[in-house]
C-alpha cells in the first residue's frame, strides 16, 4: 500500500536533527532540465508564470539561480520535513520518530512539479513549481507533457499489495495515468457538517489529508481497510456516503 500526497508552496527551511539518513530524487536529471529553463526566466518573468507578488518572484528567482542538482545535507533537506502549509501541519513529520521515518520511506511518495516524484528521506532544494504551472518549451506544452507516464511508472514500482491511497490533489493525481496503473486506488475524502449538509472545506481538507497520512504512518498501516478506523480531531468513516473507492469522512 502506498500513499500519495502533493508538496506545498510554502516551506520549513530551519536545519533538522531528527534523522540523518537521506537519498536523492529518482528524476534529480529532470529535475536538472527544469530548473535550468527556469534559470532563464527573470524576476518578473518568473512572477508572471507563476502568477505570484514581486517578493515571492524575487526570492524564487533566486533560489532557481541557486539550484543545484548535487544535493547533499548542507544545501538541502529531507522533503518530508521541508514542506509547511495545511497538509503538513496535520502530517506533523517534525514529530516523528525513527520507526515513523523508517515505514514513511517504503510507503510514502510526494508528487511535485520540479522533482517528479519524491520519497520521504529524498534531499531536496528550496522551490516553487506547482504542477498546474503553463511551463512551456520548444520540447514540451506543460509539466504534464514534460513528465509523460515516469512519475506513472514510479508509482506501479512503489506501489505494495496493488492499492494506492490517493491523498493529493487533483491538480498533482492529474499527473498520473490512471489508465496505466495496475493498482485499486482509493480516494479518502474528508467533509465538514455545515447545517446538516456534508461539505468538503478547502482548508480543514487539506489538513485532514496530511492527518490520514499521520495516522497510516504511525499505526503502520498496509491494509487499506484499517483507515476505515481513522478517527483523529472528530473525523469518522462515514459508510452512508461512501463509494467503493471514493471513501469518506465526515465530522460535526
Amino acid at each position: 500500500m502506498l500513499t500519495i500526497l502533493s508538496p506545498a508552496k510554502t516551506l520549513n527551511l530551519e536545519k533538522q536533527e531528527l534523522v540523518s539518513e537521506y537519498t536523492i530524487p529518482a528524476f534529480i536529471n529532470d529535475s536538472e532540465q527544469l530548473a535550468l529553463e527556469l534559470k532563464k526566466y527573470s524576476a518578473k518573468k518568473l512572477g508572471e508564470l507563476m502568477k505570484i507578488n514581486s517578493k515571492l518572484a524575487q526570492l524564487n528567482f533566486e533560489r532557481y539561480q541557486e539550484w543545484s542538482s548535487h544535493l547533499n545535507p548542507e544545501n538541502a533537506k529531507q522533503s518530508i520535513l521541508s514542506f509547511k502549509g495545511d497538509v503538513y501541519t496535520g502530517l506533523g513529520a517534525e514529530t516523528f520518530g525513527q520507526d515513523d521515518f523508517d515505514f514513511a520511506k517504503d510507503n510514502l511518495a510526494i508528487l511535485s512539479g520540479l522533482y517528479g516524484v519524491l520519497k520521504p528521506l529524498d534531499l531536496m532544494m528550496p522551490y516553487r513549481l506547482e504542477m498546474g504551472t503553463p511551463l512551456k518549451t520548444r520540447k514540451w506544452k506543460n509539466l504534464y507533457d514534460f513528465w509523460g507516464n515516469k512519475i506513472t511508472e514510479v508509482i506501479n514500482k512503489l506501489v505494495k499489495d496493488d492499492v494506492l491511497i490517493n491523498l493529493a490533489s487533483q491538480e498533482y493525481f492529474k499527473a498520473i495515468n490512471q489508465n496505466s496503473l495496475n493498482v485499486r486506488i482509493i480516494t479518502p475524502v474528508f467533509k465538514e457538517n455545515k447545517n446538516g449538509t456534508y461539505k468538503f472545506v478547502h482548508v480543514f481538507g487539506k489538513k485532514a489529508r496530511g492527518l490520514m497520512t499521520r495516522f497510516i504512518i504511525q499505526n503502520k498501516i498496509t491494509n487499506p481497510d484499517q483507515i476505515k478506523l481513522f478517527n483523529l480531531e472528530g473525523y469518522y468513516y462515514n459508510d452512508r456516503l461512501s463509494t467503493k473507492l471514493d471513501w469518506v469522512f465526515t465530522r460535526g
